[in-house]
């Protein structure tokens, strides 16, 4: 069986040079574009030198829709309205589309919806194997201890994360409203500011945390009665990110158009 062709978008950024490293060391999986925004410094610069590993001749570019034309899955951590433009374009070409963008909207997440009826697109907070199993024991913790254990999430990231909460915590407050089978948005507070009053019995805290370069860290913390429960992930390295979306776009070249979570490929999706 042939390489899968793969296209990076955001190849100048952290995660698209990260990306590019480990499509080169990935068996099955080869890069054949790497794209960024008109006007960048690295237009024209060849993607594994600009990445760090041997020359790969392939040239970054600003040109999406050729990029596309020749590949077979696109890994996007770029922008929402970015993430959006490109879905589009995959759609179009039936391309994998893996998207680790954080920062969606409702609408944005329609328009995702709506690309993932003409091609696979593969959706996750968080890519990392360890996020995922997170997850599960998050929602299992919130149904078996039920409201009267107060759920908090505290994440902290690099200061240049432009978005809070994170995609992840996110995840994870969705996970426990999920193992409650409560909707995350009429118990969610974000915001804890001068005198907010007692705290609401079964609603889910985020709490947001900045600086530095941390990759990621994530807690959830279950407070009961006379005792705390403490579930955590400490990300060291973004390439476990980059691991899990090469793996998802390797996993959907063999399923059918439709939107598919990082927990699917994975086998822990609670799907029926």
């Amino acid at each position: 069986m042939s390489d899968m062709r793969l296209v990076v978008v955001g190849a100048a950024g952290r995660m698209g040079r990260t990306l590019i490293r480990v499509i080169a060391e990935t068996a099955g999986a080869r890069l054949v574009a790497a794209v960024e925004r008109a006007g960048a410094a690295e237009l024209g610069s060849d993607a594994g030198v600009m990445a760090g590993v041997a020359a790969l001749d392939v040239a970054v570019t600003d040109d999406p829709l050729a990029a596309f034309a020749h590949a077979d899955g696109v890994l996007d951590f770029t922008t929402p309205a970015a993430t959006i433009h490109f879905a589009e374009l995959a759609a179009q070409a039936r391309l994998v589309h893996v998207v680790g963008t954080t920062g969606c909207t409702p609408a944005d997440d329609a328009k995702l919806a709506a690309a993932a009826r003409h091609a696979v697109l593969i959706k996750s907070g968080n890519m990392s194997l360890g996020v995922n199993l997170l997850a599960q024991l998050v929602r299992e913790a919130a149904r078996a201890l039920g409201p009267e254990y107060d759920i908090e999430i505290l994440e902290m990231h690099h200061r240049a994360k432009v978005d809070a909460p994170s995609g992840t915590a996110l995840m994870l407050g969705q996970a426990a409203a999920e193992g409650r089978r409560v909707p995350l948005a009429e118990h969610s507070v974000r915001v804890r500011d001068g005198h907010t009053g007692a705290r609401r019995l079964g609603d889910v805290g985020f709490a947001t945390l900045r600086g530095g370069s941390v990759v990621g860290d994530h807690t959830v913390i279950l407070a009961g009665p006379g005792e705390r429960i403490e579930l955590a992930h400490r990300a060291e390295d973004r390439s476990i990110f980059a691991r899990g979306a090469v793996k998802a776009a390797l996993w959907g070249m063999s399923r059918k158009p439709g939107l598919y979570s990082m927990a699917d490929v994975l086998g822990l999706s609670t799907r029926t």
